[in-house]
């Protein structure tokens, strides 16, 4: 199993400090990712056989790729785009397996098959894998410890020691042969991690959104949840303060996804959160660095 000793320190790899607020949004979730991609073909082969995704549909230089009935990442193929590193945009999308066995089986089939990483951590709530996509994209595969282990706790828990993967693997009886069908029926999309330009106006405009602030390491990084989960959104100037988005022509964050509960929830934040874009794919809104999400209705 290699690692890139040059990739930097995820944010999420420091210790935070914040205060909690009190969050005004229904319960929510993470939706699906849309990613621009150079190689469409060469991003399925990487997805489908490193990462564990199965391609639920695929039509004019688009694919979305998905773990049993749920979509979680859309590629959309733009021909020679270059990777986004400096600008304001995707950090890292982190997919979310239902248990450590899961993440343990995903950890056997990396070492297996040589897929490259650049981080192995123990969040104390989490236990995280990270590795980059062939356009740099930022992924995260992780489980959560139980919730009742954190909640409530998560300024005081939330931090970094490195991963026990041999721990990690002895929920496997051989890691060696243990069969790796691909990411499992549960997997979800647990946070997104942006890239931002500055980290005050990034809290304000996510706090008026309706999520609360977990943790906040200065002007370097925030974390953000719903719900008192430890964060579905993480933010960081670590590549980008002071960065704009990246120009035409990169491989950049099309926009990620908010799942509200209902219409009527969706409604109150659009109030809250101000100016709005109207797509097929539903109201989009923009941070201060630019970065989109759409806000997509579980009832729809």
């Amino acid at each position: 199993m290699s690692t890139d000793e040059q990739a930097p320190l995820d944010p999420e790899e420091l210790e935070a400090a914040g205060a909690p607020v009190t969050a005004e949004i229904a319960p929510t979730s993470m939706g699906a990712v849309h990613l621009t991609v150079a190689d469409l073909g060469r991003s399925l082969g990487y997805y489908r056989t490193q990462i564990g995704l199965a391609l639920v549909a695929e039509e004019n230089g688009t694919a979305t790729l998905g773990a049993g009935a749920r979509e979680l990442l859309v590629l959309h193929e733009e021909p020679g785009a270059r990777p986004a590193d400096g600008y304001s945009g995707l950090y890292h999308f982190a997919l979310l397996v239902p248990g450590r066995r899961d993440l343990a089986r995903w950890l056997a089939h990396a070492a297996r098959d040589r897929v490259p990483l650049t981080g192995l951590s123990d969040h104390a709530v989490s236990e995280a894998i990270y590795l980059r996509d062939p356009d740099g994209h930022g992924i995260e595969i992780y489980r959560d410890r139980p919730r009742e282990q954190w909640e409530g706790r998560v300024l005081e828990l939330m931090t970094t020691i490195p991963l026990d993967t041999h721990d990690v693997l002895a929920e496997l009886d051989d890691p060696d042969s243990d069969r790796f069908d691909g990411l499992p029926d549960g997997t979800v999309m647990g946070h997104v991690h942006l890239r931002v330009a500055a980290i005050e106006p990034t809290v304000d405009f996510y706090r008026d959104l309706g999520f609360e602030l977990m943790a906040q390491l200065g002007t370097r990084a925030a974390f953000m949840a719903v719900g008192g989960y430890h964060h579905h959104l993480g933010a960081n100037t670590w590549e980008s303060a002071g960065r704009p988005q990246p120009p035409p022509g990169h491989a950049n964050l099309r926009h990620a996804t908010i799942v509200l509960p209902d219409s009527g929830e969706r409604d109150r934040v659009l109030d809250r959160v101000g100016g709005r874009r109207d797509t097929p794919a539903g109201p989009i809104v923009e941070d201060p660095s630019g970065n989109r999400f759409v806000l997509e209705v579980a009832d729809a």
